[in-house]
């Protein structure tokens, strides 16, 4: 059993939190009495199938993957934070001109951009993006937003065992302007916590063609409060750990 476990944890890198909650339970999940357990469906709820032990295994697995993506989040943010708040994630219009910009960038005139994994969001002003190759679809850019200008393209190395395909979505679906809507939600929430900062960065990651907002929690000076957001900005969930 031990062993499954550390087989699935190292598939980590390849996919998704929900994927691998669900890989984890489908090799461990044991062999059910059906007819014990509808026999006694109108009076107890289902036991859990697993034991303590491998109850902890899978949280703990579950736990890893939020900390290595809220890791990496961190990481970048923190090369970037010496730059002068301007209050550009609450700054419709703002949004919308690097949005525009982006458009009309002479290499994707005529086609359609995909963005590539991540997208990051600065309050003094930046941007930072992957994009697909506008001729080229296995190979990926970086671009910056800096000073009302994006940058020349930098190519991003890939590894084989990338899946380019399943971390790409259609620039349309992530309209730059609901990032000033997701930054009043977090302010909003922020507001209601003591200790907690207002955001000064959002970070939009692609998986399995979906996005993810973060930051994922709110950390107060007493609580701490997890966050989730729907793919157009929209507050989906807000509860306290």
């Amino acid at each position: 059993m031990k062993k499954s476990i550390i087989i699935v944890i190292s598939s980590i890198f390849l996919t998704s939190c929900e994927q691998i909650s669900k890989s984890i339970k489908d090799t461990l999940k044991p062999v059910a009495d059906t007819t014990a357990v509808n026999a006694k469906k109108e009076e107890l709820p289902p036991p859990s199938p697993f034991d303590p032990a491998v109850e902890k295994q899978i949280q703990d697995a579950q736990q890893l993957v939020t900390t290595i993506l809220e890791k990496h989040t961190t990481t970048h943010v923190q090369r970037r934070q010496e730059g002068k708040n301007t209050d550009f994630l609450t700054n419709e219009i703002e949004l919308n001109k690097a949005e525009e910009a982006l458009r009309k960038l002479p290499q994707y005139m005529g086609k359609e951009i995909f963005i590539y994994s991540l997208v990051y969001f600065y309050d003094d002003g930046n941007i930072h993006v992957m994009l697909q190759h506008p001729k080229n679809p296995e190979y990926v850019d970086n671009y910056d937003y800096k000073n009302g200008i994006w940058s020349q393209p930098k190519p991003e190395q890939l590894s084989v065992k990338d899946d380019i395909k399943s971390r790409l979505v259609p620039l349309q679906k992530v309209s730059f302007r609901n990032i000033a809507k997701a930054a009043a939600i977090y302010n909003d929430k922020v507001s209601q916590i003591e200790g907690a900062k207002p955001v000064t960065n959002i970070y939009i990651s692609v998986w399995n063609n979906k996005l993810r907002w973060y930051p994922t929690t709110i950390n107060g000076s007493r609580e701490r409060y997890s966050i989730e957001l729907t793919e157009n900005g929209s507050l989906k969930k807000f509860e306290r750990e």
